[in-house]
């Protein structure tokens, strides 16, 4: 029986601009499978992820035309060093499409619990991004029990009490590369601080955002930022 050979001028091609660019069918396979199935890359996150991000700096064409044959559309976040996966549909900052105002990513739903969390971190996220408590890689620090009260004022409940539930949403949010712990602290502890990455305004579009705080909160955004300060500068 012989091999079909539909699919041979296409790996050939693949390999060929590949190996151009100095990069192996094993490599670009790697990256593909640990985009595909996370969904989400960020450099400072890990050596290996820094590793994989830098890979894709040398072929990023070849990544997206693989990824559009899928209907799958990456979102290269360049000021962070980050890349995000968005299923068909989906809404991407910065750009038009028809969508619910909420991207949940291409692995699996988010519980109702991971929703709201993440719903009261963008939130929190403006708020900073308005009082210019942005670092230079454009995350915001905050004390939990800040985010605790933040949760109860939006949305009427505190965080999950339980230690097993909530240590639970917080590591499926760290997967997400939405959240990181601050220092050594853990995020079991009342007193304990999280850092918001930036990546959160990219899973809750400003029209969602905008209907949480009400009409007459606008929603800010990094470009708002540059601009005040931009004016506190010139002032």
């Amino acid at each position: 029986m012989t091999q079909a050979p539909s699919q041979q001028p296409l790996q050939h091609a693949l390999n060929e601009a590949l190996e151009a660019r100095g990069v192996t069918p094993a490599q670009f396979s790697e990256l593909m499978i640990r985009l595909l199935d996370h969904g989400v890359l960020c450099r400072d996150e890990s050596k290996k992820e820094a590793e994989l991000y830098d890979r894709y700096l040398q072929i990023p064409e070849l990544v997206e035309d693989y990824l559009s044959v899928l209907h799958i559309r990456l979102h290269h976040e360049r000021r962070f060093t980050a890349l995000r996966l968005f299923p068909p549909g989906a809404e991407i900052p910065g750009e038009s499409d028809l969508d619910d105002g909420f991207n949940s990513g291409l692995r699996n739903r988010l519980s109702q619990q991971e929703v709201a969390l993440i719903l009261v971190l963008r939130a929190e996220y403006d708020k900073s991004l308005r009082d210019g408590q942005i670092d230079e890689h454009g995350q915001a620090t905050l004390p939990l029990e800040a985010i605790n009260l933040a949760s109860k004022n939006l949305l009427g409940r505190p965080l999950p009490e339980g230690r097993t539930e909530r240590d639970a949403l917080f590591r499926r949010l760290r997967q997400l590369r939405l959240i990181r712990s601050a220092g050594d602290g853990n995020l079991e502890d009342s007193e304990s601080w999280l850092i918001i990455r930036p990546d959160i305004t990219s899973l809750v579009t400003d029209t969602v955002l905008a209907q949480l705080l009400g009409d007459d909160n606008k929603p800010a955004s990094n470009d708002d930022a540059e601009d005040e300060t931009d004016a506190e500068e010139k002032e």
